[in-house]
């Protein structure tokens, strides 16, 4: 194991710690469509990768995260989310909704994460919507990140104002519909 993998492991806890107490991500009942069971799926199967992706990050944050000199967990996580896609899984990425991203590349980039920041920041923990690429289908999704922990202001002093359990940022999820 090199040097850098143990501060990767620990940043990626960092990020998810940030997200302990999050509500399951969890499409709001008169958006289900019940003849459409490999929709269903797809959204249990965004609930399972939310609930892996959030509590590992918060175990990591517990547990391992003790100042300002621990690698970024948004560096880490992004590398993850890189090889998720790159191995073909699904895709992945952090999403800012304070209007003020801590890295550019997190602002919302289309009318969907757009759409989704304004529902999230309007108190709903979940959003989704249906997409078609290449004959294909997808499910888009954004479930909320809240600051939940003190241990989230040493890697991001902008939230110190914040209040606990306000939307400061989204994962946004494109998952096959298979």
């Amino acid at each position: 194991m090199n040097k850098l993998q143990p501060t990767i492991i620990l940043a990626t806890l960092v990020l998810f710690s940030c997200l302990a107490g999050v509500s399951r991500a969890e499409a709001p009942p008169e958006e289900k469509n019940g003849d459409d069971a490999a929709l269903e799926r797809t959204r249990k199967q965004v609930r399972m990768l939310d609930d892996i992706y959030k509590t590992s990050i918060v175990l990591i944050t517990e547990h391992y995260v003790r100042d300002e000199k621990d690698l970024a967990a948004g560096v880490a996580f992004k590398k993850l989310f890189a090889a998720v896609k790159k191995n073909g899984w699904h895709e992945v990425r952090l999403l800012d909704a304070t209007g003020e991203p801590y890295n550019d590349d997190n602002a919302p980039a289309d009318d969907f994460e757009k759409e989704a920041i304004k529902q999230l920041k309007s108190g709903k923990p979940y959003f989704d919507k249906v997409m078609e690429k290449d004959g294909k289908r997808y499910l888009r999704a954004a479930t909320i990140i809240p600051v939940v922990m003190d241990k989230c202001i040493i890697c991001h002093d902008n939230y110190e104002d914040v209040k606990k359990g306000e939307a400061i940022g989204a994962l946004g999820y494109i998952v096959p519909i298979e």
